[in-house]
């Protein structure tokens, strides 16, 4: 689980078994997915959290970022679009998750620190997942803060990286 993608370190294509987790049954490795099944169902937040994203295809993030770029420009796509082979979200261990609501944005959805997404927050590590963009580490992730975006890494390493207060860049060195 403590695979480090991001701008310096591609995915590597790993053997993966994904299965469907939500309502629109976005595809999750198993193991992240028996995770937050698990967090989702003990919280009872399946009527209040969406799973916004989860897996993507190589050709899936290709058309992500192009789309960014097109509508967005490429400051904002270098900010909160990972390159494409750079992405967590090709490993089945990132899940963006939104708190509902008519509207969702698909690229920066809502997921604010109160309330039920809150109270997510504060137990995900003991299920294994961690904020993977945090504000202020904006420099060492190479991403801008993504309130909405966790990681699955397993439960010890999600408590330790949580308890220390770093991102998974600092834990890995």
């Amino acid at each position: 689980m403590l695979i480090l993608v991001n701008r310096e370190h591609p995915y590597r294509d790993t053997e993966q078994t994904l299965i469907p987790l939500g309502k629109g049954n976005v595809l999750l490795s198993e193991c992240c997915a028996a995770a937050l099944r698990n967090l989702m169902d003990d919280l009872d937040a399946w009527e209040q959290i969406e799973i916004v994203s989860g897996w993507r295809s190589l050709k899936e993030q290709e058309r992500i970022y192009n789309d960014s770029l097109a509508a967005n420009g490429a400051v904002f796509t270098a900010n909160y679009v990972a390159l494409p082979g750079h992405s967590e979200h090709q490993t089945g261990l990132a899940v963006d998750l939104a708190l509902k609501q008519p509207d969702i944005d698909a690229l920066r959805p809502h997921f604010p620190y109160t309330g039920i997404c809150g109270t997510f927050r504060g137990i995900a590590p003991r299920y294994g997942f961690i904020e993977r963009y945090p504000k202020g580490k904006e420099t060492i992730t190479g991403i801008a803060h993504e309130p909405w975006h966790f990681r699955y890494v397993g439960t010890p390493h999600a408590v330790e990286i949580t308890r220390l207060g770093v991102t998974l860049e600092e834990y890995l060195k």
